[in-house]
């Protein structure tokens, strides 16, 4: 079916995708890129894939063709892919794995995307997001998690009764210089959480109270912080280390 019409009613519900608001109602988001959209099916989630007309493309779901001036009503980038995918969410589990990585208030978008790969490189487990932290599925969030968004348990949760309700259970790192031990000196690799906090202020005072401990990861003194998404992947990554 080749659709023309920027009015098509099912273009106009499928545009309203780009506001937040719309996509947890109807708990699904549209994804661009080859890359993206076969990652999508893989898992399964994949409702519809959009494509330009006379795009030489096919998979096993439900399939529309468009025009270029629909393609760029759909897009958010300057320059649209010629292959768009309709995603259902994916579902939370309610296992969470020896390795946690919880955000708090997290907000650049390129910043959670590259937590999201990095925790899947260095094999965490889940991902748990305050209700405060930047939308997961912002299409710069999607994009800039190449794909790995499929794979990662992510979950969003009131961080103050989600990280009481695992304390007797996990150990809660916070990520504060003061009063902390350096990243190297951690030994113990299960049942541990850690908090990376926002990237102006740092962890809320009512988390890092509820925190066990605080690490630290050494670094010249010519530098007062890192980049929320750089310290997280130091630390998952020294955290993910076979230390004998």
């Amino acid at each position: 079916m080749l659709i023309t019409s920027v009015n098509n009613n099912h273009i106009k519900e499928l545009s309203k995708l780009k506001d937040k608001k719309y996509r947890d109602l109807t708990d699904t988001y549209l994804v661009e890129t080859k890359h993206l959209v076969e990652e999508a099916y893989k898992e399964n989630l994949l409702e519809e894939l959009i494509l330009l007309e006379n795009t030489d493309y096919k998979l096993d779901v439900n399939t529309i063709y468009v025009s270029s001036d629909i393609l760029k009503k759909l897009s958010n980038t300057n320059s649209p892919s010629s292959i768009i995918g309709l995603v259902r969410k994916k579902k939370e589990k309610p296992e969470l794995g020896s390795k946690i990585l919880i955000l708090d208030n997290i907000q650049d978008p390129g910043n959670l995307g590259t937590v999201i790969r990095s925790s899947v490189a260095f094999n965490f487990d889940t991902i748990v997001l305050s209700k405060d932290t930047v939308d997961l599925y912002n299409p710069k969030v999607v994009r800039a998690t190449e794909g790995m968004i499929y794979k990662i348990n992510i979950i969003v949760k009131d961080l103050e009764e989600f990280i009481k309700s695992i304390k007797d259970k996990y150990t809660i790192y916070g990520t504060n210089v003061i009063n902390g031990v350096n990243i190297d000196s951690i030994t113990i690799r299960d049942n541990i959480a850690v908090v990376i906090g926002n990237e102006g202020q740092g962890i809320s005072k009512n988390i890092s109270d509820l925190c066990d401990k605080n690490l630290y990861i050494a670094m010249s003194n010519k530098c007062e912080s890192l980049n929320a998404a750089v310290a997280s992947s130091i630390i998952m990554y020294e955290l993910n280390k076979d230390r004998k």
